[in-house]
């Protein structure tokens, strides 16, 4: 039931024949001042500010599309005293003649109008805006109308995805949908988060990658084939990290590393291309050109370029533990020398990099899923792209042998059972699966909200995810807490 004083019975159910705020303008450029048009619309949105003045009144009504000046008078307009009292935030629905003012402005001349929606919780306004950063991520859908820009952020995400979709659809990729649910949490080194499945008496897994599922659609002859969905990893909260977040993966049969390695830079630098009108971004390095071809060059020749230590695989382990240490690098007596080399990387080299680089060459030891590399025992062929001092992606010649894959998930199963969260499982399905036969294949991996990121400006991740992952021990006041003067007033410019 409405409340006592609600306006809520005045609520129609519908509101047909609009157009967006943002269009009315259109073709009008030449309007005479103090001139109508003849033309009437319907225009329907939020009240972003309103401006009574005697017996006429300017609102600014703003929906997605835009925003366009209300003009209502007391002569024409129907319910003006009703008008004037609008809140920030209601949602009107409007009939009227477009006109330009006498002062120039071009606005819809309010006849008839309908309350759509009251406000009945303020959100600021909009010259103030809302600054608390909780109070924005826990609020999206204040943030979206408060403060200017979060919106555009969001519809270009929108865009980044259609243009990577369009582009892997006229490459002769085909979009699939693999489970969420998984039996097993494979595919990638990461802590699952993990539920139960009643009616199998069974632990189920959210899915830390689509990897595994996929390649088993390429052994059943999808030759080309992706997946734009989100992914799940039980770890903390960064700017760069959300333990929920959405990541392209790909496969092309009969291609390898790097083949696939000029598949992510014609998909970024296109994108940037075709949303930006320039493959130059701007970021904390300052301008970065995204243009390929990018630079590749081995996760070794990196961190000696970075730190200047020469390190590399074929080294003793203790000798590379000892470097690590040299460098502020604390190493596990359990790790081998692949592991205390990609460490020394993660912690001094990767955020240093301008790029974008292709990173190659990964130790075998942290990469369960990799093909071994070609001419170098102990690497396999794995690289990531680096731009800005972040990763975007991962690039693979994909492992294809089963007797290989079983001997690395066995690995990985042991170093589960002795205490790491994040070691895969031995995964009997997909060791069928290749036992069936899977021909040479390159597979990219692509974090779109860390690409987003990168060619919207935004340096935390928070900015890009409409509803991140936030921490539930802070007390978030009531907006109208934060502003009680604010809370239910009319609002005057």
């Amino acid at each position: 039931m409405p409340q006592p004083g609600s306006r809520q019975a005045e609520i129609p159910y519908s509101f047909p024949g609009t157009i967006g705020a943002g269009s009315v303008a259109r073709g009008y450029d030449d309007l005479p001042a103090g001139e109508g048009t003849g033309v009437t619309v319907r225009v329907a949105g939020r009240v972003m500010r309103n401006r009574p003045n005697g017996k006429v009144a300017f609102s600014e009504l703003r929906d997605w599309s835009g925003a366009i000046q209300l003009f209502a008078t007391e002569q024409v307009t129907e319910r003006f005293s009703e008008f004037v009292r609008l809140n920030l935030g209601d949602w009107i629905g409007v009939e009227g003649e477009i006109v330009r003012t006498r002062r120039g402005e071009l606005s819809v001349q309010v006849g008839s109008w309908s309350l759509l929606a009251e406000a009945r919780r303020s959100f600021g306004d909009k010259w103030r805006g809302v600054n608390d950063v909780e109070v924005r991520h826990r609020q999206r859908e204040v943030d979206l109308w408060a403060n200017d820009g979060v919106r555009a952020t969001f519809l270009f995400r929108s865009a980044v995805i259609r243009s990577i979709r369009r582009q892997l659809d006229e490459k002769g990729f085909v979009e699939v949908e693999t489970p969420v649910l998984q039996p097993l949490a494979g595919g990638a080194n990461a802590r699952p988060f993990v539920t139960h499945y009643q009616s199998m008496h069974a632990d189920y897994y959210l899915r830390i990658a689509t990897e595994l599922y996929l390649k088993r659609l390429v052994v059943g002859g999808f030759e080309r084939v992706y997946e734009i969905g989100k992914n799940f990893r039980n770890e903390g909260l960064s700017p760069k990290h959300n333990p929920e977040f959405t990541l392209l993966e790909a496969y092309q049969a009969y291609a390898d590393y790097a083949e696939l390695a000029g598949l992510v830079e014609n998909l970024v630098a296109s994108t940037a291309a075709e949303l930006l009108g320039s493959t130059v971004v701007t970021t904390e390095f300052g301008e970065i050109d995204l243009a390929p071809p990018w630079r590749r060059a081995t996760m070794e020749e990196l961190i000696e370029e970075v730190t200047g230590a020469h390190c590399t695989i074929e080294m003793d382990r203790d000798e590379l533990a000892a470097i690590a240490s040299t460098l502020g690098v604390e190493s596990e007596p359990t790790w081998g020398a692949g592991r205390v080399l990609a460490e020394i990387y993660e912690a001094k080299v990767e955020h240093m990099l301008v790029g974008p680089v292709h990173v190659m060459d990964y130790p075998a030891e942290v990469s369960p899923l990799s093909r071994k590399h070609r001419t170098r025992d102990g690497l396999v062929e794995r690289l990531t792209p680096v731009i800005a001092g972040q990763e975007i992606g991962e690039v693979y010649s994909e492992l294809v042998d089963p007797d290989d894959q079983r001997e690395r998930f066995v690995t990985q199963a042991l170093q589960k059972v002795a205490g790491d969260q994040e070691a895969m499982s031995l995964d009997e399905d997909f060791l069928r699966a290749l036992e069936h036969g899977m021909p040479p294949t390159g597979g990219i991996g692509v974090g779109i909200d860390r690409l987003v990121m990168l060619l919207a400006g935004e340096s935390n991740i928070r900015e890009v995810i409409l509803f991140p992952a936030l921490r539930t021990d802070r007390s978030i006041a009531d907006l109208s807490e934060d502003d009680p003067d604010a809370a239910g007033d009319s609002v005057g410019e």
